[in-house]
């Protein structure tokens, strides 16, 4: 056992966290720790690491067990280089490595062939067996990679840890924990400040690890990817569920109408027993059974289920913004530096009236210098940013919560902005952001990180430019705010450029992903999953069409005429409408192809699993002693006949999948005219 919670209890004055909530985590366990904001959870971290105390119960640690934590705020750090510091995280085989360098010296000045250095030598064979178990001779190769993975690049390995903003220096600490490796990873909000790629390394690091992790997260595309148990701190419990972050919330609900049908039973059995009590309460006959019945409603009582609070839910119209022409922004032969360092360089980019477009690449490749000259808070070198008609711009970053009025209360800070809303108005707002109540009325300066985001968030909501930049809005919110501005985001109207880490806000929100990379910005009219199979398909060696000319297309419906469409089409352009067509078509293909691969997939797994219980049966019978048990041979025949049966529909189920991603292929290879016939390279099973 790595660690054991038993009966802990936690409170806030006359406020209860939670009461006796217990978990046990073992090695190798992926725990997410759940709950809406203010519910206890980095409390909870705080108690396991001893930097908080608990009002009852008890932590206990399994022996010489090593506990690593990642807080939400960053340590600031200065004097080393990058490297130097992450390296200062292995002190102790730091230390080894110095103890050899001296060892080493002290040989080179002792005789030869003198006991002193035969002792010497000894002693050297000791320490580096010891380095090296401790995976000395690899630290700084793991060092390098664990930063490549969190986005710093070669070139920032001797930069001073103090040039880096608290952000980076959040990777710092994020990168000296993973390569502590410690028994036991606590780590709240670990995606915070990462970058989409970040994001990634940090899944695929995290399943491989060799310890237990308990986090705190608020990204659902990524618990699903590591975690396997989730602990959800609920009505002042802590409640235990199996599996990923979809699993939970499906058990969850499940277990909510469990709650609730039970509870509906026992205040009918109490009204059913009241009805009786009351009418024969003084009726000398019926005394004795309107007494029993007393005690037993108040049993029921006493075991009522308590149902768990709901969460309101705040419905708000949020205004539309003032509609545009066709064509909202353009950026036309951009150029910008910094310094001797060319970002872009004859960038041309177009974004068209109601275009959600997620901005990725790998870090530092440009998302935010392409955001911003969008924005128009930072001028390109060369070139042209033009506006389209009736285009204005509102711009969200991080430093958008510095521009808030730290003595105004929430209240105030959209109240001041909104004239003419009424009172019921603008709490409506706030309240569609989760200020609730006396929420309404605290100071800015009191609010925390998340409250900040989400009313910085609202006062853009108040009166919406068409066009909304906005570089990872979600940092510091909680999955229910999260929820509430992608609602948002999906109703609006306008057009979206967007910057975030949020997979799951992507998948709801883009309708078109702009990849940047090298200083070109390559645009991919479709959503996040057609962007990842479109990427899928280039790294295996196929390249996917550019124009698709199919009949679904044609089933779209004909679009109304634009301004310019004959011009347009005179000069051989593509209108907006069959842009938007391809994409439907491409989409459309992207399904189709999924769906069959999904189905190939699943039976080649199936026919895995059948072909290594077929060989256990297989070596089962041929042991002589399986002969000697006449049920058991028999069952094993039994199941090995069955299990062939299953293989042979396998097979068929394979073959049929197979031909329909053919099928597929052939056809979009045919619409498109340029695709070559994607073969499948996969080794079809005996």
């Amino acid at each position: 056992m790595i660690l054991s919670i038993d009966k802990l209890t936690k409170t806030f004055g006359t406020r209860v966290l939670f009461s006796d909530a217990s978990l046990k985590v073992r090695a190798r366990d992926r725990i997410a720790l759940v709950g809406p904001n203010g519910a206890g959870k980095t409390t909870l971290l705080e108690i396991i690491m001893g930097r908080a105390d608990a009002d009852g119960g008890t932590v206990t640690f399994g022996r010489d067990v090593q506990v690593g934590y990642l807080e939400q705020e960053a340590i600031e750090m200065s004097g080393r280089s990058l490297l130097e510091e992450v390296l200062t995280a292995a002190a102790s085989t730091l230390q080894l490595e110095q103890k050899l360098r001296l060892v080493e010296r002290e040989l080179a000045d002792a005789p030869e062939g003198s006991d002193e250095q035969e002792q010497l030598l000894g002693e050297y064979a000791r320490i580096n067996e010891r380095f090296e178990l401790a995976g000395g001779y690899q630290l700084e190769s793991q060092a390098r990679a664990m930063l490549g993975g969190l986005g710093f690049k070669p070139c920032d390995m001797e930069r001073s840890t103090d040039e880096f903003s608290g952000g980076w220096q959040m990777r710092i600490s994020l990168a000296k924990l993973l390569l502590r490796q410690p028994d036991l990873l606590l780590l709240d909000e670990p995606t915070n400040h990462l970058d989409l790629a970040s994001v990634t390394w940090l899944e695929g690091f995290l399943r491989g690890y060799d310890g237990a992790i308990l986090m705190v997260s608020h990204d659902r595309a990524f618990m699903n990817s590591v975690v396997t148990r989730v602990a959800e701190i609920s009505n002042k419990q802590l409640q235990h569920y199996n599996g990923d972050y979809d699993a939970y919330l499906k058990q969850r609900d499940e277990r909510l109408e469990q709650m609730k049908q039970k509870h509906a039973a026992q205040v009918k059995e109490i009204e059913h027993m009241q009805a009786f009590v009351d009418r024969f309460r003084y009726k000398a006959s019926k005394a004795k059974a309107a007494q029993d019945r007393v005690a037993r409603i108040e049993k029921i009582k006493s075991e009522m289920v308590q149902l768990p609070p709901q969460p309101g839910t705040v419905h708000f119209r949020f205004p539309q913004p003032e509609r545009t022409g066709e064509t909202v922004i353009e950026l036309l032969s951009v150029a910008k530096s910094y310094g001797e360092l060319d970002v872009y360089r004859d960038l041309n980019l177009t974004l068209y009236r109601g275009d959600k477009v997620a901005l990725v690449g790998a870090n530092g490749a440009g998302k935010s210098t392409l955001l911003k000259m969008l924005a128009g808070v930072l001028q390109p070198d060369a070139g042209v940013r033009k506006l389209g008609v009736h285009t204005r711009v509102s711009y969200y970053a991080q430093h958008q919560l510095e521009a808030l009025d730290p003595e105004k209360t929430a209240f105030a800070e959209i109240d001041d902005i909104a004239p003419g809303w009424t009172q019921g108005e603008v709490r409506g707002l706030l309240g569609a952001f989760l200020f609730a109540g006396d929420d309404v009325n605290k100071p800015v300066k009191v609010l925390s990180g998340g409250e900040r985001g989400r009313l910085a968030l609202a006062k853009m909501l108040v009166e919406p430019a068409p066009l909304l930049c906005l570089d990872e809005p979600t940092n510091h919110l909680d999955i229910a705010s999260s929820d509430v501005l992608e609602q948002a985001l999906r109703r609006f109207r306008g057009t979206i450029a967007l910057i975030t880490h949020d997979r799951h806000l992507i998948r709801a929100v883009a309708n078109k992903i702009i990849e940047v990379d090298c200083g070109q910005a390559r645009v991919f009219e479709g959503d996040y999953d057609y962007y990842l199979w479109k990427k899928e398909q280039e790294a295996a060696g196929i390249e996917a069409a550019d124009k698709v000319h199919t009949q679904a297309q044609l089933s779209v419906q004909t679009p109304p005429p634009v301004r310019n469409k004959n011009k347009a089409q005179a000069e051989g352009k593509k209108t907006r409408e069959q842009k938007r067509a391809e994409a439907e078509a491409r989409n459309a293909y992207y399904r189709q192809t999924k769906d069959a691969q999904a189905k190939l997939d699943a039976s080649e797994a199936e026919m895995e699993r059948l072909h290594a219980r077929l060989d256990e049966l297989g070596a089962l019978l041929a042991d002589e002693a399986c002969y000697a048990d006449q049920e058991a041979f028999a069952a094993a025949i039994a199941e090995y006949g069955d299990l062939q049966e299953q293989l042979r529909t396998q097979e068929d189920v394979w073959m049929a999948a197979s031909e329909d991603l053919a099928e597929i292929t052939a056809k979009m290879a045919a619409d498109e005219g340029e695709l070559p016939h994607m073969n499948d390279t996969r080794k079809k099973r005996r």
